[in-house]
């Protein structure tokens, strides 16, 4: 069953087919019913690309928002962070808001600011303030990356308070359905410890590195016509790159699971798997020395003289 298709059945069919506890699912189930989509915003109700695979992790995960917590999704890159919050918010079905930190994000851009429409102030409403006015899952990315004075504007937001004070404007309660999901990645440029004020808000799941079959699976639902001895190079690719990276000889850049798939996806145009591949993994680096020792090992898996023949049955 291709992966679209898988989701087009029903979302709660792939959770009982991960095994996982019947009673989560339906929980989930009732969560679902008892909160139904402002036709609004059902437009953001998106089916993610790639499936989340991981039993534990997603119980871990659906047993906390359950009970109305939020979680911190913490770990390197490539890990699924936001394959998982993507998932998690279409397995509540709930509207989703991705919000991407940076050194110079504000308050203003998380809740609202001021504008003049018809000659009159009013509130531009921030995703932060949609999302609790929505009961939306609020995907805070790379929450560490952003300033502790403007994620402390969140702190009545993501406690037993639940709400948010919005200066000038009256405050507004959070839906019941509404939670949020931050990621962060460890010790990149710009990313900083977030303070335990804010941590003490969120449950915490570590993101585990990708493994043989959770990419079996993934490459098996994108790709369910290709050759069996093809996937498992294109697999080893990447956990050979994944080791790398783990040993600091490589940089992460070239550690990327989507740019994996769409490098395959351009194979049945008829480009060769070697270039697509350079394409899609090799070229994310721009060190010439790295790109070398990627391009060394992507070698050892892909031949030049491969086709798509070689790929797909």
């Amino acid at each position: 069953m291709k992966c679209d298709e898988r989701w087009n059945v029903e979302e709660l069919k792939f959770l009982e087919e991960q095994g996982v506890n019947p009673r989560m699912i339906e929980e989930v189930r009732m969560y679902r019913e008892e909160f139904p989509v402002d036709e609004a915003v059902r437009y953001r109700v998106v089916r993610p690309l790639i499936p989340f695979y991981g039993k534990e992790i997603l119980e871990m995960a659906i047993a906390a928002l359950l009970q109305g917590e939020n979680l911190l999704l913490t770990g390197s890159k490539a890990t699924g962070k936001n394959v998982l919050a993507e998932n998690l918010a279409y397995i509540f079905n709930r509207p989703s808001y991705n919000i991407s930190f940076h050194v110079n994000t504000s308050s203003a851009d998380l809740i609202g600011t001021d504008t003049f429409v018809d000659n009159q102030v009013q509130l531009r409403k921030g995703s932060i303030y949609l999302c609790a006015q929505y009961g939306g899952f609020g995907i805070l990315d790379e929450v560490n990356m952003a300033k502790n004075d403007a994620v402390s504007v969140l702190h009545a937001t993501l406690d037993y308070r639940r709400s948010i004070d919005v200066p000038g404007y009256d405050k507004i309660m959070l839906h019941p359905a509404a939670r949020f999901i931050g990621t962060m990645n460890y010790g990149y440029a710009g990313t900083k410890e977030l303070n335990e004020a804010l941590v003490s808000r969120f449950m915490v799941i570590d993101m585990p590195a990708q493994n043989h079959d959770t990419l079996q699976k993934v490459f098996h639902d994108f790709f369910p016509d290709g050759k069996e001895d093809a996937m498992e190079q294109l697999i080893g690719l990447f956990l050979d790159l994944q080791l790398k990276a783990q040993n600091g000889e490589i940089s992460t850049k070239a550690l990327d699971l989507r740019g994996m798939l769409a490098a395959v996806k351009t194979i049945r145009c008829g480009l060769s798997p070697a270039l697509a591949v350079r394409m899609g993994i090799v070229n994310k680096s721009f060190d010439a020395f790295e790109k070398e020792i990627i391009d060394d090992v992507v070698m050892t898996r892909i031949p030049e003289d491969w086709t798509e023949a070689d790929i797909f049955a």
